[in-house]
């Protein structure tokens, strides 16, 4: 078993949602943090928040997974906070609502740009580190819809199935490394990701969909996540109801198929 008392533990996506979530449980338990996420003053509101840590052991790293150039940056400078780092929680990312025949190619590119490339770019530059420690944990936020799609998210679900394809391939690789990887796959949490989801052109939704407003509080989803964490699960699927999705597909593929196009999901 895992023990994220006093590991050095990089969030992105810390600023809000699950990632921000993450941080206020990982610092009752004593982790060491560094916050990344675009805004540095919605960092430091998250970092004042924490409660049972001292203030020195969060340090704050601004960041933009959509600039692939800055990122080998980021991680060196993440390194210099405390020397090394022990797990990487890739929370960052931007979720998409819209029809796939009524939306710009460049929508697709920035959700994969943000949720995929950004992610992978992180760890490829991070694992270096972990393998001359023999030691480390990938985490990284999924969804259910990286386990099957639905409609008005072809973009968003497209980037979460590559987000398991490049993990569950290193996990087969880097189990012998004793470095850890762990697929998260939430449902409906009530966070503010289909209010900033991208529409057809680029602009955000500006709305909160039913499902998300009545999904599992961000801090009950952080404190599952953790457990996962220090019990070095492979995959978790968290939600209500919706995660029976996953199960449904692949058992009775043909019953899900028409059960999805006629599911509420905006």
């Amino acid at each position: 078993m895992t023990k994220v008392k006093e590991k050095v533990v990089w969030i992105t996506g810390a600023s809000s949602g699950i990632g921000e979530a993450l941080v206020y449980e990982l610092a009752k338990k004593g982790s060491k943090l560094i916050l990344s996420a675009r805004n540095k003053e919605r960092l430091e509101e998250v970092k004042g928040k924490c409660t049972g840590i001292s203030q020195q052991n969060i340090q704050i790293l601004p960041l933009d997974l959509s600039q692939p150039d800055t990122l080998e940056l980021s991680t060196d400078a993440a390194l210099q906070f405390f020397g090394h780092i022990d797990i990487l929680i890739n929370s960052g990312g931007i979720s998409q609502r819209a029809l796939a025949r009524e939306t710009v190619l460049d929508v697709d590119r920035k959700v994969m740009e943000v949720n995929f490339f950004g992610s992978i770019a992180l760890t490829k530059y991070l694992l270096p580190s972990m393998l001359e420690r023999k030691s480390g944990h990938f985490v990284s936020i999924s969804s259910l819809v990286g386990k099957f799609g639905s409609p008005y998210r072809t973009g968003y679900a497209a980037s979460k199935h590559a987000l398991h394809g490049f993990y569950d391939s290193l996990r087969a690789e880097l189990w012998k490394d004793d470095i850890k990887v762990m697929l998260v796959c939430p449902g409906f949490i009530h966070t503010q990701i289909s209010v900033n989801a991208l529409t057809e052109d680029g602009s955000a939704l500006n709305q909160m969909d039913d499902a998300q407003a009545n999904g599992m509080p961000a801090e009950k989803c952080a404190q599952i996540i953790i457990k996962g964490i220090e019990k070095n699960k492979n995959e978790l699927l968290i939600g209500g109801k919706e995660t029976l999705g996953v199960y449904i597909k692949r058992f009775f593929p043909g019953l899900f198929a028409k059960i999805i196009r006629k599911a509420k999901v905006r």
